[in-house]
């Protein structure tokens, strides 16, 4: 860190409160910051770790009046769980609070009004959308339409979800409100905007002179932003819910939630200031220069973190601006889009009690696959691979190892170390500057690779004591043993602070077999963390395999949402045209029973069904339902067909009717079959 700092203050992107937490937000947000948060501390640096619910906006009204239930219900239940979570997942926030509290209100308060006075704003009057049968504005996310480019019927008003085109509601055709499906209209109203295009040059120096050490995707982003130029923005809304405008003639109105958001961080520092003096007076973590400003977000809020905030603090005149916003890219799951709106993803109040105890598990294969520079995917078989190759195998394995040689040959003693051979000297300086390689990746927010090198550290580890076999030289040589064990339980040491920011429970629990009741980063690569003769105490192993079931059961839990949610979106076909019943009369549907069945050779489509019709002579159809039929399956069944249609020859094969078959919301093909023993040959109608 730059040493002209003395303290840091860590932001993380405040999850909004109409839903519970999965992994694509901890891989994206928490995790890292944790992470860094954790190193500082273990620096003995002075930082504050900010975290909060975003709590006002449309969704949570929405989702309140689906309930039948108050907003502030709403927002108090996911408050709680979310921290809940963070807390049981070991994020480690100095304060977590909440945008619906009195310090916020008041703080966001007189933010705008003193811009306000300032004349920091203008006024303008637009065309909103309306919902006339409800009487609402509607923002951005809560208009859909047809999209205007790929055609697809239920587009958002910012953005298709299946074209991935950028939208503004005015390109959707025919649109409508997203809730009620009402028809929507323009009306006038008036609001107040951030005038960003007045703050363009000084940004533009800033972002792309001053702070070109950001990651290419934030840099990127924000260039791409200040080259289309920057244009006003609202900074107020025609909404219920939220912190009221304070100014005269602005009854309805509220701060917008992404001008009323960031400032839930300084206002939580501020609670947490006022409730606990030893933090010292909110203004030095927000206001005094030799405080470091980081902002952890995801890559959808970029451009309010290094564009938008940091206008409106500048505006303000009094605060610090963001030194760097380490933003990640988004986390897919098993090579699809998270989608909080359809269920797909994993929970983490759910993975908390359904893989109790292995938060540092997730903790790992999220940073492992951490999307730093581009979207990554998380599979609960790589989640396995990970866990069981490398945290099991490698890690607890050397672990495992010699702890229990230190117990079965010295009863828990670490023995005197005598002297060293080459091999030991080499291991030694393998793993003396792994401080400074973990410190210049950490501080460069490359947590991913930092990861890899303490693991690397246990690699190290693995390989010294799987090549010195000290379970062999003990019958040759004893006096040597106690070397390999000397050097074996300093690299254990090392692993246990190397990686605290990373796994904190699991080194946790390896200082405590260590009894290592003190410890800091400044003690990383030294080679006499454990005196000869401390007692240590039982071993236990550090981490377990994940078994196929448990992995099964994820995969299943996924599928079973994909198929229920194309169950809830499937939409019959329209009805055809209607026709004379004596049409009708002209199919002869019948009932067959299935004596034979067999995919046709050379097709990968069609299946062969030897039909009883009745008549006493077998009947033979071609059916192209072999990609969801195995043969033997529909033996013995009774189904549907049509008895006279003309026959046609298929793959060498004549077909003699149709067997009925419907098409499910998934486009699959089912069979039509009777309830009941029904003859062979039986009419329908």
């Amino acid at each position: 860190m730059d040493k002209k700092f003395k303290r840091t203050t860590v932001t993380t992107a405040l999850p909004y409160a109409n839903g519970p937490i999965h992994i694509g937000h901890l891989a994206g947000v928490y995790v890292p910051a944790d992470i860094y948060v954790r190193y500082l501390r273990l620096k003995e640096r002075e930082v504050l770790f900010v975290g909060g619910s975003d709590e006002h906006g449309v969704p949570v009204t929405i989702r309140a009046r689906k309930e039948g239930i108050s907003v502030q219900d709403v927002v108090d239940r996911y408050h709680n769980l979310i921290k809940d979570s963070f807390q049981k997942f070991g994020i480690s926030f100095d304060v977590y609070s909440r945008t619906t509290s009195e310090t916020h209100h008041k703080l966001a308060s007189d933010f705008f009004r003193k811009l306000y006075d300032e004349g920091k704003f203008i006024e303008q009057v637009s065309e909103q959308f309306y919902d006339e049968q409800t009487g609402h504005f509607l923002t951005d996310r809560n208009i859909r339409g047809e999209c205007p480019r790929c055609h697809a019927p239920e587009a958002y008003g910012d953005q298709c979800e299946k074209c991935g085109a950028t939208l503004s509601p005015e390109e959707l055709i025919n649109p409508y409100n997203a809730e009620t499906g009402n028809p929507l209209v323009k009306r006038e109203t008036k609001h107040w905007y951030l005038p960003l295009d007045k703050d363009q040059p000084w940004l533009e120096k800033w972002i792309l002179e001053d702070h070109k050490e950001w990651r290419p995707n934030v840099y990127g982003q924000c260039k791409s932003w200040l080259d289309g130029g920057l244009r006003p923005r609202a900074v107020t809304r025609d909404l219920e819910w939220g912190i009221p405008v304070p100014v005269e003639g602005a009854e309805g109105k509220v701060l917008y939630v992404w001008f009323d958001a960031p400032i839930g961080y300084i206002s939580n520092t501020k609670e947490l200031c006022d409730n606990h003096p030893e933090w010292g007076n909110w203004e030095t973590w927000w206001k005094d220069p030799e405080t470091r400003l980081i902002h952890f977000i995801g890559k959808d809020n970029i451009v309010f973190h290094c564009i938008v905030f940091p206008a409106m603090l500048k505006a303000h005149g009094d605060y610090i601006l963001p030194d760097n916003v380490p933003s990640n890219e988004f986390l897919n799951l098993e090579g699809n889009k998270i989608s909080t709106s359809r269920n797909y993803a994993v929970w983490l109040n759910e993975y908390l009690e359904e893989l109790p105890n292995r938060q540092d598990e997730l903790r790992y294969v999220l940073t492992a696959n951490a999307p730093e520079t581009k979207d990554n995917d998380f599979t609960w078989a790589d989640f396995q691979a990970r866990c069981n190759n490398e945290l099991v195998a490698i890690y607890g394995n050397f672990v495992n190892r010699a702890l229990q040689l230190t117990q079965k040959y010295y009863d828990g003693l670490v023995p005197a170390c005598g002297e060293l051979n080459e091999y030991d000297r080499e291991t030694l300086a393998e793993f003396g500057d792994v401080k400074s390689r973990l410190e210049n990746l950490i501080e460069n927010f490359k947590f991913r690779e930092a990861q890899k090198e303490a693991m690397n550290l246990a690699r190290i580890g693995n390989k010294y004591i799987a090549d010195c076999e000290p379970w062999k030289v003990i019958k040759t040589d004893p006096e040597r043993v106690k070397t390999i064990i000397y050097i074996s339980l300093q690299l254990t040491a090392n692993l246990a602070i190397a990686f605290e920011p990373f796994l904190p429970f699991s080194s946790k629990r390896l200082r405590e077999m260590l009894n290592m009741d003190t410890f800091s980063w400044e003690c990383l690569g030294q080679t006499d963390l454990l005196p000869t003769g401390k007692q240590l105490a039982q071993p236990s192993l550090l981490f377990s395999k994940i078994e196929d079931d448990v992995v099964q059961a994820q995969i299943k839990k996924l599928e079973d949402t994909v198929k229920a949610n194309e169950a809830a979106s499937y939409k019959a076909a329209p009805v055809k045209e209607n026709i004379p019943f004596e049409d009708f009369e002209k199919l002869d549907i019948r009932v067959g029973l299935v004596k034979a069945c067999e995919k046709v050779k050379k097709s990968k489509k069609l299946l062969k069904f030897t039909l009883d019709d009745g008549s006493g002579t077998d009947r033979t159809i071609l059916s192209g339902i072999a990609q969801w039929y195995e043969p033997e399956r529909l033996v013995g069944k009774r189904v549907l067909f049509i008895a006279n249609l003309a026959p046609r020859k298929m793959m060498g094969e004549e077909s003699c009717g149709m067997i009925l078959s419907a098409v499910n919301y998934n486009g699959n093909l089912s069979v039509t079959t009777t309830l009941d023993d029904v003859k062979g040959g039986s009419q329908v109608g």
